[in-house]
């Protein structure tokens, strides 16, 4: 798949989501196969451009080409000012949000709430396109509800205005992300278009990315919620769709390498502090399938220091390599 300069190999993308797709997570994944990691969402609102969230969001040094950035706002100008901006800091491709259901931001008619006014859509997206020399694209779901299901409609209105690339998340926004995701929503949606799209929704294994590959005729998978705790998943999708093999599963000395090297990138990007209470999800995420998840959580979770929390980690997943039981102390 190509957006623009840049060719989109392997064709399975990191989903940009709010609180997980920060820098450690997109170069975590990038190494572990995907072909494109976009951030999590920017605020286009300049207040808030310069507080510690948005600079950590806005840290693109070292990242692999391209770099890909979203932004999310209702205001034309605004927006256009915003993907100026991220581009001067690195930004190589500038992705549109009007894909988030949460209800802090479609309170605020961004996101997926702007499904609701294709007017302002067409607006806003004619003036991001025309403000940057980079590619941009958009991410959408099928509509605001059942009754509204706009996907159609938008998407004509993204590739008139010049998007380089559509992702379809194949819910609509009351849905959230229960339910079955619509391919044949996104299907209709590729057959109409002449840009890329890219299909996103339940995707979490090599053989569904492939069936919706099949199924829908896109160009690329988008992998969000699967991807937690499971960064190999993009190497796993890249190698069946290449060879139609299905990759063994990571030792778990080789789960503990990667567990701990982005353990100790989290720790040096936020700081210890932070970078201790941000790592907590990312542990739950990774032990979640394991026996002995709760017991591990409870322990790590009261760990304050960051050589605590490596040394509790390496120790547990020591002990499940070794085929032991893990030595959970009451208190870390």
């Amino acid at each position: 798949m190509q957006i623009g300069p840049y060719v989109i190999e392997p064709k399975v993308i990191l989903a940009p989501m709010a609180g997980v797709t920060d820098k450690p997570f997109r170069l975590l994944c990038k190494r572990l196969g995907a072909g494109l990691a976009v951030s999590e969402m920017t605020t286009s609102d300049p207040r808030f451009w310069n507080t510690a969230k948005s600079l950590h969001r806005m840290d693109h040094a070292g990242e692999p080409d391209p770099v890909s950035v979203q932004i999310a706002g209702t205001v034309p100008d605004i927006m256009a000012e915003a993907a100026r901006h991220n581009v001067e800091h690195g930004a190589q491709l500038i992705d549109i949000n009007l894909g988030c259901p949460a209800k802090k931001v479609c309170n605020a008619w961004a996101g997926s709430a702007l499904m609701r006014n294709p007017a302002l859509v067409a607006r806003i997206l004619a003036a991001v396109v025309k403000a940057v020399d980079v590619p941009v694209t958009l991410k959408i779901r099928t509509g605001w509800n059942a009754e509204n299901r706009n996907a159609p409609e938008i998407a004509r209105i993204a590739e008139d205005a010049g998007i380089a690339a559509l992702a379809v998340h194949g819910r609509t926004r009351d849905q959230q992300y229960t339910g079955v995701a619509e391919y044949d929503t996104i299907a209709a949606i590729k057959a109409m278009l002449r840009i890329p799209v890219i299909a996103n929704g339940d995707v979490d294994s090599p053989q569904k990315a492939k069936r919706v590959l099949d199924a829908t005729g896109c160009d690329a998978v988008m992998v969000g919620r699967a991807a937690q705790g499971r960064p190999w998943i993009f190497r796993e999708i890249a190698h069946f769709l290449a060879t139609g093999e299905i990759l063994p599963e990571p030792s778990l000395v080789e789960i503990r390498d990667i567990l701990l090297a982005h353990l100790e990138h989290l720790h040096a990007f936020y700081g210890e502090s932070s970078g201790v209470r941000i790592a907590r999800k990312h542990l739950g995420w990774y032990a979640k399938d394991r026996p002995e998840n709760h017991a591990f959580r409870a322990v790590v979770n009261q760990a304050q220091d960051a050589a605590t929390q490596v040394r509790l980690t390496r120790d547990y997943f020591d002990a499940l390599a070794a085929g032991v039981a893990p030595g959970l102390p009451a208190a870390a």
